[in-house]
């Protein structure tokens, strides 16, 4: 198996714990709310949403893929960071083991923050991930992202 890294860094007008609350601990209903055509639900199979849980993602109609598995591995609301893996689903194209995600946000001196995003993908045996597909990935993350930032400057009261 062989592991490929990247790392990716998106800075925000919206304060740190804000931040968190919204895209990590309370994305399972905030996405589906506000982009329905990415993410049409997402369901608790086991655990109670803390570390182990595992979910059944279900993308929208505007997604190439049907849903994925995804299993929390950390979650740390102090030093706002988490952590989770994507350990089956369409969306590991036959290529990939897993994928795992790291997630710290960081307060920024502006007062907005900082989203750090590790992802490592885990091919399995020799197989190949082209990074036109990594691109991909990333560009429909980002836009999830800005659209999230956008709700919460619209509406400046919520995850107060």
């Amino acid at each position: 198996m062989g592991a490929i890294t990247y790392d990716m860094e998106i800075t925000s007008s919206i304060p740190a714990g804000k931040l968190f609350k919204s895209i990590i601990l309370d994305s399972d209903n905030l996405i589906p709310k506000i982009l329905p055509q990415a993410i049409k639900s997402v369901e608790i199979l086991e655990g109670d949403g803390g570390v182990g849980t595992i979910k059944v993602i279900t993308f929208g109609e505007g997604s190439q893929f049907k849903s994925v598995k995804h299993r929390v591995e950390n979650i740390d609301k102090e030093n706002l960071t988490y952590s989770y893996s994507i350990i089956e689903g369409d969306a590991l194209m036959d290529v990939l083991e897993s994928i795992n995600y790291h997630v710290k946000i960081v307060p920024a001196a502006d007062g907005g923050s900082i989203c750090k995003n590790r992802s490592i993908y885990n091919t399995k045996g020799d197989a190949q991930i082209s990074e036109e597909k990594i691109k991909e990935g990333k560009e429909k993350a980002m836009g999830i992202f800005k659209t999230v930032e956008a709700y919460l400057q619209a509406n400046p009261d919520a995850y107060n």
